[in-house]
């Protein structure tokens, strides 16, 4: 294995006094040494002892310097003002909070989209340059600028999921290779367990249900994960939708499979389906929100009092209105595999608003109304009453922390003893 750079220029330094000052017939073994060493052909050797530690004046684009060999370069500083000062910090995070701590991929079509929404409910005063810079400042450069401020927290929680055996042979299984519809309407359904880490069935359950095309997601908090809950919630949810459900894949848990979901579905006319057995791929859209938006405004502590469910109620009423509306996402186009080495491509980010307004499927008076719902909405005014639901939500669950731990430690002791 070869010197490094770092390696060579030390014994440069050490053999270029020695070549400059030895005779002609020694300095031949010195540059068969150097060379051996080194690896450098022997006429660029040669230069290079003989050179090093002498002033050469070069000559680039008519300037003359005076170079010194194997003198360590001074950096200088960028002389190029900096296009994004502390002035545009502020606004960015300001920007940034709002949308909820996204990437800057999705934060810069946030800032493009939301920006000028903002400055009409005058939630952010800015002037014609600064404003300007913010709608054309790049994911990379936000990145750079709000590294500082990004904070990463890798929690998971428990799955509570338990199979549900009957009627599956009436229910015919989908994978994710072929759920490729591309019509508003096909969605998948999850639920997600509040119970703070200590499995139980009598806590709170969020049913999120996500429309593949689209992206478009409704939440809703359930008393329990009990079968009567969940259909009232796929009843409302159904009556707030922009477009008619044509299609439900669930997972294989029992609060799903059962004959009440499945004469549901086929009153409605809706095509049930059901994913894999411990494949969480093949519900994949549904499985990623279940974390961007669920986990990331409620947490993973234990909700079970119906203070609680109120204030979930409140906060997914609130939610569902920034998500769809304002926070874009990137859809998965192509996925190539060379190799070891596999390439994804994803679509120009967009929020599942635009994506229904741009589809054919889509009515003209459904189009209108939601641009007309989404004239009145303030993001800001959004994610503060989020916030604020946040908080009180979490005061709650924090209360009783203590008492979940206690309930913790008494499980360790008695599968200990």
């Amino acid at each position: 294995m070869g010197l490094t750079m770092n390696e060579r220029k030390a014994v440069t330094r050490q053999q270029a006094p020695r070549y400059q000052q030895a005779r002609k017939k020694d300095r031949g073994r010195i540059l068969d040494e150097f060379t051996a060493l080194t690896g450098y052909n022997r006429s660029y050797a040669a230069f290079v002892l003989r050179n090093w530690g002498r002033k050469r004046i070069l000559t680039m684009h008519g300037i003359r310097t005076i170079y010194v060999f194997g003198q360590q370069r001074k950096r200088t500083a960028s002389q190029r003002p900096r296009r994004y000062d502390h002035r545009m910090i502020a606004p960015l995070k300001f920007l940034w909070a709002v949308s909820g701590g996204l990437c800057g991929k999705r934060l810069a079509v946030f800032i493009r989209t939301t920006l000028p929404v903002l400055q009409r409910f005058e939630e952010l005063p800015l002037d014609p340059e600064r404003c300007q810079k913010l709608l054309s400042v790049s994911p990379a450069t936000i990145d750079r600028l709000l590294a500082p401020e990004r904070k990463k927290l890798q929690i998971k929680g428990r799955a509570t999921t338990k199979p549900g055996t009957l009627l599956k042979h009436h229910i015919p299984i989908r994978t994710f290779a072929e759920w490729n519809e591309q019509t508003p309407g096909f969605v998948e359904i999850d639920l997600v367990a509040h119970d703070g880490g200590i499995p139980a069935s009598d806590v709170i359950h969020t049913l999120d249900l996500t429309d593949v095309a689209t992206g478009w997601t409704e939440t809703r908090a359930l008393k329990t994960k009990a079968q009567r809950w969940v259909l009232q919630a796929l009843a409302d949810i159904k009556e707030q939708l922009p477009f008619p459900i044509k299609g439900i894949d669930c997972d294989n848990g029992g609060e799903f499979i059962n004959a009440e979901l499945f004469r549901y579905c086929q009153q409605h006319r809706i095509t049930f389906t059901r994913s894999r057995p411990y494949r969480k791929n093949d519900s994949c859209f549904v499985e990623e929100k279940n974390y961007s938006i669920v986990r990331k405004a409620v947490g993973y502590f234990r909700y079970d009092s119906d203070e609680e469910l109120h204030l979930l109620e409140q906060l997914y009423c609130a939610l569902r209105l920034f998500t769809n509306f304002f926070l874009p996402v990137m859809k998965l186009t192509t996925k190539t595999r060379n190799g070891s080495k596999v390439k994804k491509t994803y679509d120009t980010p967009t929020t599942p608003y635009q994506r229904l307004l741009l589809h054919p499927d889509i009515s003209k008076d459904t189009k209108r109304r939601l641009r007309t719902q989404y004239r009145q909405l303030n993001p800001a005014e959004l994610r503060r009453q989020i916030s604020q639901l946040q908080e009180k939500l979490f005061t709650l669950a924090q209360a009783k922390q203590s008492t979940v731990s206690k309930q913790r430690s008494h499980l360790f002791s008695k599968v200990l003893t």
